[in-house]
């Protein structure tokens, strides 16, 4: 693991609160040098700690109005057959984020689709090939707090 420092926590913290910062601006709020705040965002680009910068988006305003939470559970664990079916959720263009979990349930997607006749196609993709045991879904009606950025400041002790 790279050693940071509390000054690369810094900018860290800057770019997740707002990554479309020029190198200028990002400079001046950490206190460095644009050479300097450079040189250190090229060290955590390399080491990968920061891996690339996006735009935030509403999907809600561009029609992607249902996020569904789907638990899955399979009687299958053998590497092969998770290779497999890794493979096959990550060809789903619904799936925003995909887990492998511990406890009573095998994986976690978050999916993002136009309402649920949306989520029933993402279903049946989902579903096609692939023995699972148990698929469930829990329908978001409100996201409270989304996509957060962690408070690094838990880091410098």
């Amino acid at each position: 693991m790279e050693k940071i420092d509390k000054l690369d926590l810094s900018i860290i913290s800057c770019l997740l609160k707002d990554g479309s910062l020029s190198q200028r601006e990002l400079a001046d709020r950490v206190g460095l040098s644009q050479n300097a705040c450079w040189r250190r965002l090229q060290r955590l680009n390399a080491c990968g700690i920061i891996r690339g910068t996006r735009a935030e988006v509403n999907l809600v305003e561009l029609g992607l109005d249902l996020t569904v939470f789907v638990m899955i559970r399979t009687s299958h664990h053998a590497k092969d057959w998770a290779d497999g079916f890794r493979r096959h959720v990550e060809r789903l263009p619904e799936v925003t984020e995909f887990y492998r979990i511990g406890g009573d349930w095998d994986y976690l997607i978050k999916v993002a689709c136009r309402g649920m006749a949306g989520y029933d196609r993402f279903y049946q993709k989902l579903i096609t090939d692939f023995e699972l045991s148990t698929v469930t879904g829990f329908f978001s009606m409100e996201a409270i707090i989304e996509n957060r950025p962690p408070d690094l400041r838990q880091l410098e002790a």
